[in-house]
């Protein structure tokens, strides 16, 4: 089918979301000096997405490493940034702790903030595009009151817009989901359109999973989907059905925007879809058997399509972004 006849549409799709430094190690190998003063920051835990309803093996070159070319490190924690052009940073806290651990990644326009787990890389994407960056690692204080472990400053510029939005991070992580790939791969077997792609995953998420609802009255803030355990289980929050469609279009390159926003008052997500003739389209969309029209997997999925969910899944103005992951 081809993707120039059809106009961009919007579909929506579940989800959920110090010390001083000591020196700088670019790729030349040298070590420059980077102490900075300790600073604090009153951090709030991010919501778990969970609107029910309206009010194949990884290619290598995909897979994020920390390189060690252009690193700012100290005792507690380590900032990778070899590797912004492709569309990501790593960060690791590589002291013992028990205390909290939240990383801040600021872009042009948009700051996230995500939890950090000891002794484990995290990936994040720099989803503002090409601009000035600030990495900053975080370490509870009290309450919401944190303290400056790390910061690194670098500027981006990507090797093409959608870098980003291809590789697995701490949201999507279908690197560490070999059945989901795999599954991916079937379900798209022989399609080369990407929107073909995108219809055979959206039908497979709508017709197997259903709503966890008794995940979604015990979930905490920090939740993140395991996404082979979502596909075992056949259910999950909002955060599932849009992290699985994600990691299984990104695995088979399809370029994805996970968004998480609000439908009306609730937290939700959507996602936007790249392809070669049409560019990004806001919002991968379901198609008929007569037109590509307007869907958003969850609320569709529990709301048996009724036509009171079509209506409101097809009235954009329901939708405003907040994050891009």
């Amino acid at each position: 089918m081809k993707l120039r006849r059809f106009l961009p549409l919007l579909l929506a799709a579940c989800l959920l979301s110090g010390c001083g430094q000591r020196a700088e190690k670019t790729a030349a190998g040298t070590a420059q000096k980077a102490a900075s003063p300790v600073q604090t920051a009153y951090l709030e835990d991010e919501a778990v997405a969970l609107a029910e309803a309206p009010a194949a093996a990884l290619d290598i070159a995909l897979e994020p490493v920390a390189s060690g070319t252009k690193t700012r490190e100290n005792g507690k924690a380590v900032i990778d940034y070899s590797n912004t052009q492709d569309g990501y940073v790593m960060v690791q806290y590589t002291a013992s702790t028990a205390k909290r651990l939240k990383a801040q990644v600021k872009g042009p326009t948009t700051t996230y903030t995500y939890n950090l787990t000891v002794g484990k890389w995290a990936t994040f994407p720099l989803s503002d595009g090409n601009g000035s960056y600030q990495v900053t690692v975080y370490e509870n204080i009290s309450d919401t009151r944190y303290s400056t472990v790390l910061s690194a400053g670098f500027t981006v510029s990507l090797a093409d817009e959608f870098a980003p939005f291809l590789r697995p991070n701490q949201y999507v992580d279908y690197s560490a989901a070999p059945n989901t790939v795999e599954k991916a791969k079937e379900l798209t077997a022989g399609m080369e359109e990407p929107l073909d792609k995108v219809k055979a995953v959206y039908d497979f998420v709508v017709q197997t999973l259903t709503y966890d609802h008794q995940l979604a009255a015990s979930v905490q803030s920090g939740y993140l989907p395991v996404l082979d355990t979502v596909l075992a289980n056949k259910k999950g929050i909002c955060f599932d059905y849009a992290s699985l469609m994600t990691g299984m279009l990104r695995s088979q390159g399809v370029p994805c925007k996970l968004v998480v926003g609000y439908a009306g008052t609730a937290y939700h997500a959507w996602i936007s879809v790249w392809s070669q003739e049409t560019g990004w389209i806001d919002g991968a969309i379901y198609f008929d058997g007569v037109s590509w029209q307007r869907m958003d997997p969850t609320f569709a999925s529990s709301g048996r399509q009724s036509a009171a969910v079509m209506k409101y899944i097809g009235d954009g103005s329901n939708y405003t972004a907040k994050y891009l992951y």
